[in-house]
């Protein structure tokens, strides 16, 4: 097969729950062990360091890898979804996985896929792995999927767990409290591994201090340890000042990923880094400053309060949930502008309801729809979003919205697009 006919083939013969939800998600580990096995077992054969949350495990895992990638390692990253390429998900020092590898292992392990009929998730970590290993990875950053416990990456034995923080997101498969939700993210602490949590609540600090406890592994909570005590915005660049218990001297970092919200993602970053080195990683403050000023050009991420255009400014930001809306707004209201319009559509199994409630209502809305079978129907967003006392119309495509948005707006106004992984993914420019 050709690249094309075989990402054809991964896309259409595997579910894929980006496309169809829940139908998709298989609850075990068995086929990612089986298939792992048939390859002979690559995820014992690299370093790695595993992370999972509700919202910012896309960042900290790509400020990871562009800091291993300074310090000289040479650093596998598995993320999830990809945005415009399949090859996106699976990187070595910032270089997407080969088209001629994909295609080669596809068909390699055809026998094993008519046999366990895995999901397309399962497919890929196994492909990642199998990449990393025959890279010969100093160290990979592995993203789960959309749990801990049961999500295919959980079959490696890390030198660092990372959890960012626990919301309301995917309540259908993880739980419908908080607590379960955390003791879902919390299945990836392995034994005798430190893990660093990023934020803990009072209700899933108890779940963490009592799997961590079980499992006697070292508990370091991120926002306990340092504080982001000043930021600012200067020439696309968010600059951060932090403070550290017991040391005096601030410390001062430049990030290329302008969202606020990155202030919480930065300590947990740090936090880990701190914990590797004690583990022997060369990761110095240098290396740390360094990498975090070009995270974007070092590993390919992008939509995470990206600024696309200005005059009128056009952002892409892939927040989708009640807590990343909610962080999203936050940043709204710090950012100078006239008019605002936001470019809407989101998946069918998100809680709409409270993200409508969330935005808000002097924004004019275009609500629209990815192409994927997932997707929210627009007129059914827009029905939702009336009630919520949103107003705005309906557009076809993203791009046909975006380009109204343009045309409507003004040189000071703010044009948004967010709601989903991938609507945003279908943004051209």
């Amino acid at each position: 097969m050709t690249y094309q006919e075989t990402i054809k083939y991964l896309f259409s013969r595997l579910p894929m729950f980006s496309r169809i939800g829940a139908a998709a998600y298989k609850p075990s580990l068995d086929n990612t062990i089986q298939l792992c096995e048939s390859l002979g077992n690559p995820q014992h054969q690299f370093k790695s360091v595993h992370i999972a949350g509700t919202n910012g495990k896309g960042s900290v895992s790509h400020m990871l890898a562009a800091i291993f990638q300074t310090a000289g390692y040479k650093t596998g990253l598995y993320t999830s979804p990809h945005l415009k390429d399949f090859r996106e998900r699976i990187r070595v020092n910032g270089e997407m996985i080969s088209e001629e590898f994909v295609v080669d292992f596809t068909e390699k392990i055809d026998a094993q896929v008519e046999k366990l009929e895995p999901s397309f998730f399962e497919m890929t970590v196994a492909m990642a792995f199998d990449y990393f290993a025959r890279q010969k990875c100093d160290i990979a950053i592995i993203e789960t999927g959309l749990g801990g416990r049961l999500d295919s990456t959980n079959i490696i034995t890390p030198e660092l767990s990372i959890i960012t923080n626990i919301g309301w997101d995917h309540m259908n498969l993880l739980g419908d409290t908080l607590e379960k939700i955390a003791g879902e993210k919390a299945g990836i602490i392995k034994p005798g591994i430190p893990v660093v949590i990023g934020e803990a609540i009072k209700e899933t600090a108890p779940v963490f201090e009592k799997i961590a406890a079980e499992k006697v592994s070292s508990l370091f909570i991120a926002s306990q340890k340092r504080h982001a005590i000043s930021w600012k915005w200067e020439r696309h660049e968010l600059i951060v000042e932090v403070s550290e218990d017991h040391k005096t001297d601030h410390k001062v970092y430049h990030l290329d990923l302008a969202g606020l919200y990155q202030t919480k993602n930065l300590l947990t970053v740090l936090e880990a880094c701190s914990k590797l080195q004690q583990k022997g990683w060369k990761l110095d403050d240098a290396v740390i400053k360094k990498a975090l000023r070009q995270v974007k050009k070092l590993t390919g991420l992008h939509g995470r309060w990206e600024v696309i255009q200005e005059h009128p400014a056009v952002v892409l930001d892939v927040g989708h949930n009640e807590d990343g809306i909610k962080q999203i707004t936050e940043q709204i209201e710090l950012t100078d502008h006239h008019e605002l319009h936001i470019i809407l559509g989101t998946v069918k199994d998100k809680e709409i309801d409270k993200v409508l409630e969330l935005l808000p209502k002097t924004a004019y809305y275009y609500f629209t729809q990815a192409n994927i079978p997932r997707a929210l129907n627009a007129d059914i967003l827009k029905l939702k979003a009336e009630a919520a006392d949103l107003k705005g119309e309906i557009y076809p495509t993203v791009n046909v919205a975006l380009k109204t948005a343009k045309d409507k707006a003004d040189k000071n106004d703010l044009i948004l697009i967010c709601g989903s992984v991938f609507l945003v993914a279908e943004v051209e420019y």
